[in-house]
């Protein structure tokens, strides 16, 4: 299982509509966090969930859907999160 396929996995506890995760890891290699082994991905997600609420809020639904694989398995997570309709 891919690192990607485990980040949608722990999303899942979002109950998302839609998840798309980009692997940028190989445009930072030599970085210091690359070495450590943690990747760089981009990811958009829309889900119910965030209907209402603020972008802050949204990404810490996000990171708390990740806790697990932060620091270890991602370095670096740009994330666009938007309830459905707002794209």
């Amino acid at each position: 299982m891919t690192v990607a396929d485990r980040i949608r996995q722990q999303l899942a506890a979002l109950e998302p509509e839609s998840v798309e995760i980009v692997d940028e890891s190989a445009a930072h290699a030599g970085h210091e966090g690359a070495r450590g082994g943690g990747g760089h991905y981009r990811l958009t997600i829309v889900a119910r969930r965030f209907a209402g609420l603020s972008q802050l809020a949204r990404h810490r639904a996000v990171y708390g859907a990740l806790a697990g694989m932060m620091h270890r398995d991602i370095h670096a997570l740009a994330i666009r999160a938007h309830a459905p309709g707002e794209l």
